[in-house]
């Protein structure tokens, strides 16, 4: 598998947020959206075996069991299934965050999808695949990156065409692009059923930084 970097830090996303987590980033992504933070994970990284993964996120946790498989397009990896299936037999709860455009049915059960459906905004939307909305379970989790009122809105379209508003829904402003404010205000007006996502770690850490 190719890995661009495996760090401990704070989960900055999802109702996980705040916990410790060992993050398994991998390299590489098909898609190119406009707002995109990790493009750095685009190219290079190193090869290492399954083995050797679940090796270092033990050495690197330091007794921290909850991993997220990120990237990049983790499910891009050919052996992403059998990752998440060496993490779980090993004690640990693992999450999954992907684009929500290959399908998400490669994951063993026990993984927490996170799975994002692209906005307009992002410039990849065409590239939801929505046949993943019947693959997830009642633990998993959909966020959309919202970059403005016309991706708000379709967002809550989406929520209602596809019935989603049982589900746990995550709405995350673009950093540098819509306040979260203006967003939570939105929210309060619409009586909107998801959890306003901040990034955590960029406001822990500089918004930039790597490995965090």
């Amino acid at each position: 598998m190719k890995i661009t970097e495996i760090f401990l830090s704070i989960q900055g996303e999802s109702s996980w947020q705040g916990l410790p987590c060992v993050f398994v980033r991998t390299t590489g992504c098909h898609l190119r959206c406009v707002w995109c933070d990790t493009d750095y994970a685009f190219f290079g990284g190193r090869d290492m075996s399954v083995e050797e993964i679940v090796a270092e996120v033990e050495r690197i946790g330091c007794g921290c069991r909850l991993v997220e498989l990120t990237g990049g397009e983790p499910l891009l990896q050919k052996e992403i299934g059998r990752l998440a299936e060496g993490l779980l037999e090993s004690g640990y709860s693992v999450l999954c965050e992907t684009s929500g455009s290959i399908d998400v049915g490669i994951l063993p059960v026990g993984v927490v999808k996170i799975m994002d459906i692209k906005c307009p905004g992002s410039g990849e939307s065409e590239n939801n695949l929505w046949g993943n909305l019947e693959k997830l379970g009642p633990g998993d989790e959909i966020k959309f990156v919202i970059a403005d009122r016309r991706d708000y809105e379709w967002a809550l379209a989406v929520i209602d065409e596809h019935e989603l508003a049982r589900r746990k829904l995550l709405f995350a402003p673009v950093w540098g692009e819509l306040e979260l404010e203006e967003l939570a205000e939105w929210m309060l007006e619409d009586n909107t059923p998801a959890r306003l996502q901040p990034q955590l770690h960029k406001y822990i850490w500089d918004a930039d930084e790597t490995g965090v």
